[in-house]
């Protein structure tokens, strides 16, 4: 038998190691040290200390920014926590035509960005189907201005978010859902258990870590949400720029010649800083169970 050489698993490894410093580790690093200066996409730039941070207190987009991603936070942890949970129950179930339901509640998930932009766009237009219906039934005098309103764009952009949602952590409920003993439930139905209370009672908390680990992915979703008010806002977010959430002002302040990439960094980084604490949160609650 030929012995291995020593350095075998060294060059194995050796692309993923080069692949991880390069495009993850570096990019990562440099963020920080830009977050210091007032550097331009073209480079340059001067060490500016804290300026930076100064400079975020009294950004007005900024705390707009950070007040939509809270609305998102609050309105969509508790509907794509447990809505989907619902329907995973349901779709569980060998009922007539639920591998229609289930296909349909996933089609979302795998939509295109572009189909999903031209979809909703139709829908909530002032000459759209929402307002053209309402008004065939006289149900509005105008139209509501869904794409133009800063809090009714907001809610849209959350609508399409629970939309998009709802089938891909219906999957992860599913996985979790073959965990839990039938047995359980059995026993709880023969001790006169309801479906609500067998629901309340076997199903949550044999889901319990699944909940924990959807709740940390919507909220770190929600404080990096892009794409969703990208479609119906617009690069400009939406008016007077206060549907932006923290990504859009990242990407605002990076492009173009003119840029602020130092800026950019610094928001980089408290966008980071936010999103750790989920996290951290979660590894705790893994570190607990496991030596439970």
């Amino acid at each position: 038998m030929r012995r291995q050489r020593w350095f075998t698993p060294w060059l194995l490894i050796a692309p993923a190691v080069v692949w991880l410093l390069v495009f993850n580790l570096w990019p990562s690093i440099n963020t920080v040290v830009l977050a210091f200066t007032d550097a331009k996409p073209l480079g340059g730039g001067q060490f500016t200390g804290l300026a930076n941070a100064e400079r975020m207190l009294d950004d007005e987009q900024l705390s707009y920014a950070l007040i939509n991603c809270i609305v998102y936070l609050l309105v969509c942890l508790p509907l794509l926590t447990l809505l989907p949970l619902l329907i995973a129950v349901l779709a569980e179930k060998n009922l007539p035509g639920i591998t229609f339901f289930r296909t349909a509640f996933y089609t979302p998930v795998i939509a295109s960005a572009v189909v999903v932009a031209l979809i909703w766009n139709w829908l909530l237009d002032d000459r759209g189907a929402i307002n053209g219906i309402a008004q065939q039934l006289s149900l509005l005098q105008k139209p509501l201005p869904f794409l133009t309103d800063r809090w009714l764009l907001l809610l849209s952009a959350i609508s399409l978010t629970v939309w998009k949602g709802l089938g891909y952590y219906m999957i992860i409920y599913l996985s979790a859902l073959g965990n839990v003993r039938r047995e359980l439930h059995e026993a709880a139905a023969i001790d006169g258990a309801g479906a609500v209370r067998r629901f309340v009672s076997v199903t949550i908390p044999g889901v319990r870590n699944t909940m924990l680990l959807v709740t940390v992915l919507i909220t770190v979703s929600a404080m990096r949400i892009f794409s969703e008010l990208y479609v119906l806002a617009g690069p400009t977010g939406g008016p007077g720029g206060r549907d932006m959430s923290m990504v859009m002002l990242i990407q605002l302040y990076s492009r173009g010649f003119t840029g602020n990439l130092g800026y950019a960094s610094a928001l980089s980084v408290l966008l980071f800083l936010i999103t750790i604490g989920p996290m951290l949160l979660l590894l705790r609650f893994n570190r607990r169970t496991a030596e439970s």
